[in-house]
């Protein structure tokens, strides 16, 4: 699939989805799953923020950078947590630790005119577009300059050829292409465009037995990145024992 779609890559940088919020979950808790990322061979980590004040964030973010090491990309997702005094708030209190993105920093009613707020007075990339399910809508994040990645999700939105259009307006404006979890898909349209950035997994067993399991032809992860699969469709063959021990009937 990823020749078909343009083949710009062969393979590419893979991040694990973490830093949820645990009862009695502690700042050391926080740093030993980063090491737990590192050594399942992940590149960085999208790390959720906006369920508690923009300082008692910043500590658990900057807890996760000291761990991972400053080769660890590390990335922020507030997923629509805070308005724009908390979300400028807690950037500033960040923008030192090198962060590669902050997503969807604000609330849903007003997000693309908020986020627009908070990337002018931050040095730290704005990502949001997993909410989306059209490309058009993709469009709205951009001509309201709220955007400096977008991570439209092919399965939320209109497929493959809805994604293509949605990776053609912003490579026209400038703007990176993510994508929302689901790495099995996501690496070939992402790794097949030249603004494609990371994609997304659970490093964590228990978090997503799926791609842990289900699929019997996930690629090796070694020192970060993947090897994009050359079999035809998206190379996916599942676990036939797998199905059955979940199957409903």
């Amino acid at each position: 699939m990823r020749e078909l779609l343009g083949g710009y890559r062969e393979r590419l940088q893979i991040i694990s989805i973490g830093g949820y919020y645990m009862p009695g979950k502690t700042l050391t808790d926080i740093g030993r799953e980063m090491e737990r990322y590192r050594d399942a061979g992940m590149a960085g980590c999208k790390f959720k923020v906006g369920g508690l004040s923009p300082q008692e964030d910043a500590k658990r973010v900057e807890t996760a950078r000291k761990a991972a090491g400053s080769d660890f990309v590390l990335m922020v997702d507030a997923n629509r947590g805070w308005n724009t005094v908390d979300a400028i708030a807690f950037s500033r209190l960040i923008e030192h630790l090198d962060i590669r993105w902050f997503e969807e920093p604000c609330h849903w009613y007003d997000d693309a005119a908020m986020m627009a707020q908070v990337r002018s007075v931050t040095r730290i990339p704005v990502t949001a577009g997993q909410s989306e399910i059209t490309s058009q809508a993709v469009r709205r994040l951009i001509d309201a300059r709220a955007v400096d990645f977008v991570n439209y999700d092919v399965s939320e939105g209109g497929g493959v050829t809805d994604w293509r259009r949605a990776a053609g307006l912003c490579a026209a404006a400038g703007v990176q292409m993510a994508h929302h979890e689901e790495a099995q898909i996501s690496q070939h349209l992402l790794s097949a465009v030249p603004h494609g950035t990371y994609a997304e997994c659970f490093a964590d067993p228990e978090r997503d037995p799926v791609w842990q399991a289900m699929w019997t032809t996930r690629p090796r992860i070694k020192d970060g990145w993947i090897e994009v699969p050359k079999s035809p469709g998206f190379g996916i063959e599942l676990d036939a024992a797998m199905v059955r021990r979940f199957r409903v009937s």
